[in-house]
């Protein structure tokens, strides 16, 4: 990079504005990598955990449709998922985390009252009901983990393309400009010697 400039004084001033530029915009490119890292280790924690009732639930879920299905019946099971009116709604959103776009996911419609069900309170089973609250209760519970696994991988993509821009900042594109301010500044030095070996080798003329 020394090679491409003048040494020049207005340069030299220049390159050392830049360098004061580059060095502010790195350090706020090293900020953000810090923030976005532990915005991204307290959102794993939390994923953690909802993986883990995500899990539990299914499981109580799969055990509750089975125990129905078993006691009242595989037919009546369908015939009350059928009767249900409303179906579950997700809508996705945008949010905004340090400059990132992540997705907000909001769930409607997830959970049915007996009510809603379309079976009436005569007609409905405790056992059909059960299940129907354990698949609403997990519903949820995908819903909310889906937004945060969304969240995780857009926070990891832009983590890695910023720690990418800080090591370039940090080891190619400042130490080049450090390298280019070093030579002009050893350039005018010999310069201005050259220039008083002249001058006084006309003064002794």
């Amino acid at each position: 990079m020394a090679l491409d400039i003048k040494p020049t004084r207005s340069e030299l001033i220049n390159l050392k504005r830049r360098i004061k530029q580059t060095e502010n915009g790195y350090n706020l490119l090293k900020m953000k990598r810090d923030g976005l890292f532990h915005e991204f280790r307290t959102l794993l924690s939390d994923m953690i955990a909802a993986r883990e009732e995500l899990v539990g639930t299914y499981r109580e879920a799969v055990q509750s449709i089975g125990l129905a299905s078993a006691i009242e019946g595989g037919l009546a099971v369908k015939s009350a998922a059928i009767a249900i009116s409303r179906h579950p709604d997700v809508e996705v959103t945008r949010r905004n985390i340090m400059g990132v776009v992540v997705p907000s996911v909001v769930g409607t419609n997830l959970t049915t009252s007996i009510d809603e069900r379309g079976t009436g309170l005569i007609g409905g089973s405790a056992y059909i009901d059960e299940a129907s609250d354990s698949y609403s209760t997990l519903v949820e519970k995908i819903v909310k983990a889906a937004e945060m696994e969304a969240t995780l991988k857009r926070l990891l993509v832009e983590i890695e393309a910023t720690k990418r821009r800080v090591n370039a900042l940090e080891y190619v594109v400042i130490p080049q400009m450090e390298e280019a301010r070093n030579f002009i500044q050893l350039r005018l030095e010999e310069m201005e010697r050259e220039e008083t070996f002249r001058l006084k080798r006309f003064k002794n003329k």
